[in-house]
């Protein structure tokens, strides 16, 4: 089964972060050009996420070759909701598979090979590291990890 993929318009643009964090591909789009981010998301096959209702006015979108969901709320925690429930997401099984920052797929890195570039606690309490390939960003599973996985429980009870 393919993984719905997304493209995120900067007016909802936390959703590609929590959407990156349960390991969905999000593209976030920065761009001012609608026609571009819409041109985007139909050559990559992506899900459109935005608040700019008039982009569901769009040809393209009534004749059904794009999705796109329009949220009416600012609030990011009940956009997510609605996006979860929507599109029936789950987490995949391995958290944290892709780079917050820019999308890409995290690969392991030996622990070793980021001891100086991690706090010292935690280069001694964790055993896993992943690396982004395009920025070089370091993650790791430490405590922040069971409180995301709670906010992120939260968002399906709205």
């Amino acid at each position: 089964m393919e993984l719905p993929r997304f493209i995120v318009d900067q007016n909802v643009g936390k959703l590609a972060r929590w959407l990156r964090l349960l390991g969905y591909d999000a593209v976030f789009f920065t761009g001012e050009d609608d026609t571009r981010m819409v041109k985007q998301a139909l050559a990559e096959n992506r899900i459109l996420l935005t608040r700019d209702t008039a982009i569901q006015r769009r040809r393209v979108v009534t004749s059904g070759s794009l999705k796109v969901m329009t949220f009416e709320t600012e609030d990011a925690e009940v956009q997510m909701g609605q996006l979860l429930a929507q599109f029936q997401l789950v987490g995949l099984s391995h958290p944290f598979p892709r780079c917050l920052e820019d999308n890409s797929l995290l690969r392991p890195i030996d622990k070793l090979a980021i001891e100086k570039r991690v706090p010292r606690y935690t280069f001694e309490s964790q055993e896993e590291f992943m690396e982004c390939p395009m920025c070089g960003r370091v993650y790791w599973r430490g405590t922040h990890w069971q409180a995301l996985k709670r906010r992120l429980a939260g968002f399906r009870n709205q």
